[in-house]
């Protein structure tokens, strides 16, 4: 077993499964991430059980003693304000009024608890894996919805004055369907960019465009669920399928398009992108789509200096975290507010 020396766990909430990842007091990972599922559905008090195994894993992995955890960042797919949740989102309903965040200090014997949502966590995640990296960084997300957070020079999430800031995906974007219509979100209003850009937007778009007269022939067109096809779609853009290229460009071009005005807002000189488009075969590609619409909406001084025209503002990356960032995010965080 390892010496008296401080550790700091990562516990990152998502809707099927917890994962956990511990760092020291130099920020450096021991042992191995420690994945469970998170029975969110099921209430918190269960979820705090499977909180409560992972830990157990965590410092087992590591050869230390649960007694050295100085420190434990949580993350939560869900809304909320110092540790309080706000509304239901990916979890139970009997999480909604609940102070998480206290009352999982009170279960593991009054440990600080730092919380925030999923969103910041992957940001500050994708920060700490940056080591080279020291100014301010704007995450950008698409997955089921489209999520985001920014970090602060320094390593510390931009969360509001109520926790509430960086919703990327429910900026309005000026874009409208083929018969002028709005698409709804999943918020409840109309045209938002999470709309345009996730998969559930995907699961629309394909439905659209299979629909149209010149596609009725198209292998997708095989009776299969709309939640299949648009699983499938990534492969046939990996393939350069012309209905597979023409979606996901317009989704990369729709989603630079709302990054310009985020840039506008923060400057923050790097945009990472997450999400699993990283994981894709044609990920440059997206990329280049997404510069499409960055370019056209962004001021020309966010491309480059207007002083040096080889000086780039605002860079571009995916995301390099993998499945643990979040975890480390928030592990990072604990280390650096309770170390």
């Amino acid at each position: 077993m390892q010496d008296s020396a401080s550790y700091f766990a990562g516990l990152d909430i998502g809707g099927t499964t917890v994962k956990s990842v511990l760092v020291d007091a130099a920020g450096d990972p021991v042992g191995e991430m420690v994945e469970v599922r998170s029975h969110v559905k099921d209430g918190w008090q269960a979820t705090f059980a499977q909180l409560e195994s992972a830990l157990d894993q965590l410092v087992a992995s590591a050869d230390v003693d649960r007694s050295q955890i100085a420190g434990i960042g949580l993350d939560v797919p869900a809304p909320s304000s110092e540790g309080v949740i706000w509304a239901q989102a990916n979890l139970g309903p009997g999480w909604v009024g609940t102070n998480i965040r206290d009352l999982l200090s009170e279960r593991f014997g009054g440990l600080p608890v730092y919380m925030t949502n999923d969103g910041n966590a992957a940001a500050l995640g994708e920060y700490a894996v940056r080591k080279k990296h020291f100014g301010s960084l704007l995450l950008v997300a698409p997955g089921t919805g489209l999520g985001g957070g920014f970090v602060l020079p320094g390593g510390r999430a931009w969360e509001g004055a109520n926790g509430l800031a960086l919703e990327v995906g429910h900026i309005s974007v000026p874009h409208r369907e083929e018969d002028g219509s709005l698409p709804q979100c999943s918020c409840g209003k109309l045209g938002c960019l999470e709309a345009w850009v996730s998969l559930v937007a995907l699961r629309r778009r394909v439905g659209l465009e299979l629909a149209k007269p010149e596609n009725a022939s198209h292998p997708l067109n095989d009776g299969s669920p709309v939640e299949e096809k648009a699983f499938r779609l990534r492969e046939f853009a990996e393939r350069d399928d012309p209905l597979a290229v023409s979606v996901f460009r317009q989704q990369g071009n729709i989603l630079g398009y709302g990054l310009a005005d985020l840039v506008r807002v923060f400057d923050p000189g790097l945009v990472v992108i997450g999400g699993g488009l990283a994981e894709t075969g044609f990920r440059d590609r997206y990329l280049d789509w997404v510069l499409e619409g960055f370019r056209e909406r962004a001021w020309p001084v966010y491309l480059n200096s207007p002083l040096d025209p080889e000086v780039v503002t605002t860079h571009f990356e995916w995301a390099r975290g993998g499945d643990s960032a979040a975890a480390l995010g928030v592990a990072f965080s604990a280390r650096d507010r309770f170390s």
